[in-house]
């Protein structure tokens, strides 16, 4: 990490040191704004650690404990307005504690809704909600269909 880190600032400080001598040109083309260009993107989900994210292959659902996550997603849509994959909700049954429970895999339907603003950056959109909906088998006490906020 400390070379990551090191590496990081190395890079940074260079840039200083050569951008006042990079010039601009009149004949340079127009650029969109990053913040304008970011509106425009679909948008993201965020991670437990509030990397944004686009298509993930996995998506931890308790950051709190890891007691459930999303793993062999296959995503067939993302857009504007929602996004839908297939995968394995991967879930501890905390019997008799979770602490000893074992985990157990169920297939699932995921689907991101309520894109909205995402409040730490808030030139970039982010789904607002999730939906799991368990074709067969389920944990004990789900429903066949949930959904629930996403942190924002």
């Amino acid at each position: 990490m400390y070379k990551h880190t090191m590496v990081g600032i190395v890079t940074l400080c260079a840039a200083a040191l050569i951008g006042p001598t990079v010039g601009t040109s009149s004949a340079a083309p127009a650029t969109v704004p990053v913040t304008a260009h970011r509106q425009l993107q679909d948008p993201v989900l965020v991670d437990c650690l509030w990397h944004p994210e686009v298509r993930p292959t996995d998506f931890m659902l308790a950051c709190g404990d890891g007691n459930s996550r999303l793993t062999s997603l296959r995503w067939t849509s993302w857009n504007a307005n929602s996004a839908t994959a297939t995968g394995i909700n991967v879930v501890n049954d905390c019997k008799p504690y979770c602490a000893v429970g074992k985990f157990h895999s169920f297939p699932v339907t995921v689907r991101l809704d309520s894109a909205q603003t995402w409040k730490r950056h808030p030139q970039v959109r982010q789904y607002g909600e999730i939906t799991l909906t368990y074709p067969g088998a389920r944990p004990d006490k789900f429903q066949h269909t949930v959904t629930y906020p996403l942190w924002n």
